[in-house]
């Protein structure tokens, strides 16, 4: 459709190259910008069409909240168990007699005296 705009503004523009009246000319040069216009205002509609997404691809409330509830179960129960295994991990290290545990080394005092 966009084509059929420019195809519009290319013939007022060669009417305008041989109209024998200035209104005329003015008139049809007029006719040709409007073309134009509206030849590129096409072309970009035509772009965005094309890159815009499909509405049939869209989730409908209900898919979304049920993704949503997926999505909160998996994230408890994966906190669920990094505190399960922080926990062993803490229980572990007492059970040790504390091997392995960190040690401040003792103070200095450094002040002149």
């Amino acid at each position: 459709m966009p084509w059929l705009f420019l195809l519009l503004a290319v013939a007022a523009f060669a009417v305008a190259l041989n109209a024998s009246s200035m209104a005329l000319a003015v008139l049809c040069l007029l006719v040709a910008l409007a073309g134009i216009v509206a030849w590129v205002l096409g072309l970009l509609a035509q772009r965005v069409g094309n890159q815009s997404r499909d509405d049939s691809m869209m989730l409908d409330p209900l898919e979304l909240k049920r993704l949503r509830e997926d999505a909160e179960t998996r994230r408890a129960a994966a906190g669920s168990s990094i505190g399960a295994t922080a926990a062993a991990s803490a229980g572990a290290a007492a059970s040790s007699g504390g091997a392995g545990a960190h040690v401040a080394p003792p103070s200095v005092d450094v002040s002149q005296g």
